[in-house]
């Protein structure tokens, strides 16, 4: 399996993260654990979460992922062997993001005890706060990172505009860099990242981390109809993608696949995994089955005309400028 590195960072993995946002949530630790053993059984690393997951989940407070994650690398005796990436900066429910030095020194703390840990080897802000100067939040992962508690830092939620900034800031200032961005990037969501993103993380050589790689599950070819939407909790929340270029993009993925030899949703990983920015998609399963199902797709090299087939049946207006942001 070939690897991938993050950024200019000594971090290199298998390119599959799992998204620990089902831990405490659709998976109980039971099953989290079950999760895990088998994701590094099959020769993967990368685990990403959030200091506020699973805070949606009844009965949640948030930092449910992250103690699960906790409890299994302390049974497991295996920290040195996995890479830990979370997030922080958001809160639980809406309201204001917090990107403060006081903020980040203060998380910091409760998400290493949480993943009973020392260190965290990406960590990255969840959502930018705008209120919050670029400097003073690299200033607080330049203390983090030279106390050791924080290897390397990585970006999500975040305006291009204020990403460059951060960039910029970094180099003048000789802080810590974002070494890596985690947007929604998928073979339906693509125009944001490509035309806003790719070209900054190409210019100083950000890994990408997409989150959403399979669309909320509709690249899975799950849903194809109105009456399909029916089937899953989350299903209504997919309505949108059922447009022409929805159907057109599900009818590229069955015709790949069958070259392959292989699902809807493994082409659609592989689809990720052949840019170059791309480091790991993020795809969280609930179960050993949906899992196994997923870390093949690391295997999948797919040639030229296979990834040409997705891009044009994809393909959106590259000329017409969008806003991002907000």
């Amino acid at each position: 399996m070939v690897k991938k590195k993050l950024g200019n960072t000594e971090l290199s993995f298998a390119p599959l993260a799992f998204g620990g946002n089902v831990f405490g949530w659709t998976a109980d630790e039971q099953r989290s654990f079950e999760l895990l053993d088998a994701f590094t059984a099959s020769g993967f690393t990368f685990i990403d979460t959030a200091d506020v997951y699973s805070y949606w989940a009844p009965g949640a407070k948030g930092g449910e992922s992250e103690t699960i994650i906790g409890n299994w690398l302390k049974q497991r005796g295996n920290r040195d062997k996995v890479i830990i990436a979370t997030k922080v900066g958001s809160k639980p429910g809406p309201g204001p993001k917090d990107l403060s030095r006081k903020y980040i020194i203060e998380k910091v703390e409760e998400s290493l005890q949480r993943l009973q840990t020392d260190y965290i080897d990406l960590y990255q802000s969840h959502y930018d706060d705008i209120s919050t100067p670029v400097e003073e939040t690299l200033e607080a992962y330049a203390e983090l990172v030279k106390a050791g508690k924080v290897r390397y830092i990585g970006a999500s939620n975040m305006t291009p505009e204020r990403l460059l900034q951060s960039l910029q800031a970094s180099q003048e200032h000789g802080y810590p860099r974002y070494e890596s961005l985690q947007p929604q990037y998928n073979l339906y969501e693509r125009e944001g990242f490509e035309k806003a993103f790719e070209p900054l993380c190409q210019q100083y050589g950000l890994s990408v981390i997409p989150y959403y790689s399979l669309a909320s599950g509709f690249l899975t070819g799950k849903y194809r109809t109105e009456q399909d939407l029916n089937k899953s909790v989350r299903g209504q929340g997919l309505k949108k993608y059922l447009d022409d270029r929805g159907l057109r993009i599900l009818e590229a993925l069955d015709s790949v696949a069958a070259q392959y030899s292989a699902s809807p949703a493994q082409i659609a990983l592989a689809w990720l995994n052949a840019k170059t920015t791309i480091a790991a998609p993020i795809a969280s399963a609930t179960s050993v089955e949906q899992l196994e199902e997923l870390t093949k797709a690391a295997d999948i090299r797919l040639d030229d005309l296979a990834v040409q087939q997705l891009d044009e049946a994809s393909s959106y207006n590259k000329n017409e400028d969008i806003t991002i942001g907000a």
